[in-house]
């Protein structure tokens, strides 16, 4: 019994760090650095240099959501056949995993691929769509991150 509260403890923080990095990515670290120009005085970067920057961050946290998603089907594959079915989780769950590997395996990639090219691949239509839809999947991760973590504590509350 104490090991597999270690287990939910470990997976409620995993959850809550997730939804962390998500926030700080989204709303701390990409203003500024898209913002440089207001806070350097000698030295600005450019839209693009910005981009390549924020491209290697997100590059790295896409390990991170590779993790994430693994150990989120694994423990909600395991509370399922335990007999723990929940709608709610499990549709927060399998959106977990799904909006991880598409920012991680697809749109990530995609955009690296595009600022490897260079300026006039990433003032196409064709990147800003990419960019737009890796967005509204960050968004759509952190929604779903909170949902899971707030229903899985319920349950664990219940039980």
């Amino acid at each position: 019994m104490r090991k597999r509260m270690y287990i939910d403890f470990s997976y409620l923080i995993m959850l809550a760090a997730s939804f962390g990095g998500v926030i700080v990515l989204g709303a701390f670290v990409a203003p500024v650095i898209f913002n440089t120009d207001r806070i350097l005085v000698e030295v600005a970067l450019d839209n693009f240099n910005s981009g390549i920057i924020m491209g290697e961050i997100f590059r790295r946290f896409s390990y991170w959501l590779y993790i994430v998603a693994s150990v989120v089907a694994l423990y909600e594959a395991v509370m399922y056949k335990m007999g723990q079915r929940d709608a709610i989780a499990l549709s927060s769950a399998v959106t977990v995993v799904f909006s991880s590997l598409m920012f991680s395996a697809v749109y990530s990639p995609k955009i690296l691929s595009m600022q490897s090219i260079g300026l006039e691949a990433t003032q196409s239509d064709t990147f800003a769509s990419v960019h737009m839809a890796s967005e509204l999947d960050f968004k759509i991760l952190a929604v779903a991150l909170v949902v899971l973590f707030i229903r899985r504590l319920m349950l664990l509350r219940i039980s």
